[in-house]
């Protein structure tokens, strides 16, 4: 029976990568890649030498003639009974990163293909643990819509009687906080927890209500940049 490995790989810090993961990447047949370029680093990083191959994104698989060659070809290699392992630039495979579908369709067309998962970093979960706020029970929103339903989106957090949690573009941030500070009741103030740049150099963890949390980024204009996670007790 041939394997897919669904493989966590740093979120930032080259060391956060479990000991089964390096393993993995070291024994699998074909590493297939968000992007080739950016899992070479770690590849190189931990002397692993695998041949790679950029899969299909979310939004296209089977869309195209190029995607569905792919999308051939990987079935073509699992069917031959190949383990290939499945990874996105940062993170984990699925969680606000592509993957999900090309699994979907694996397990929909290849009942015989077992799809196996090595856990590991999660930038949300990370920012979870950090936080300081109650995580018993959360709801993960990956990144919020541009447009169309933030407005009722926002009202919803507000009114929420559990944590929710979500990532932010430094482009968005301040509109982010500013719709937090707009929608929560003044007479029961949510406490907020903005993670920024996890496991990398500068990483920071800023909380507070979400008038002081944007009091802080908007002094801070050099804060503003970087990847957000947001959590809303």
């Amino acid at each position: 029976m041939s394997k897919l490995y669904i493989v966590a790989t740093p979120i930032g810090n080259m060391g956060d990568i479990t000991l089964r993961a390096i393993e993995t990447l070291k024994n699998v047949d074909l590493i297939l890649c968000e992007d080739t370029r950016e899992t070479k680093k770690i590849l190189d990083k931990y002397n692993i030498s695998k041949p790679t191959m950029s899969y299909p994104s979310d939004d296209v698989v089977g869309k195209n003639s190029r995607q569905s060659n792919k999308l051939s070809k990987i079935f073509e290699l699992l069917e031959e009974g190949k383990d290939l392992a499945l990874v996105s630039d940062a993170g984990t495979p699925g969680i606000s990163d592509p993957g999900a579908m090309l699994v979907s369709k694996i397990k929909e067309k290849l009942n015989g293909v077992q799809v196996i998962p090595i856990p590991g970093a999660s930038a949300v979960i990370a920012a979870l643990s950090a936080s300081g706020l109650p995580t018993h029970e959360f709801t993960f929103l990956g990144f919020l819509p541009h447009k169309k339903g933030r407005e009722t989106l926002f009202k919803e957090i507000a009114g929420a009687k559990r944590t929710f949690a979500f990532y932010e573009s430094p482009h968005r941030i301040l509109k982010t906080l500013e719709s937090l500070a707009k929608f929560c009741p003044k007479e029961n103030q949510k406490k907020v927890c903005v993670a920024r740049e996890l496991t990398k150099i500068y990483e920071e963890f800023v909380s507070g209500t979400p008038e002081e949390v944007l009091e802080y980024f908007i002094k801070n204009k050099e804060k503003q940049r970087g990847e957000f996670t947001v959590i809303v007790a």
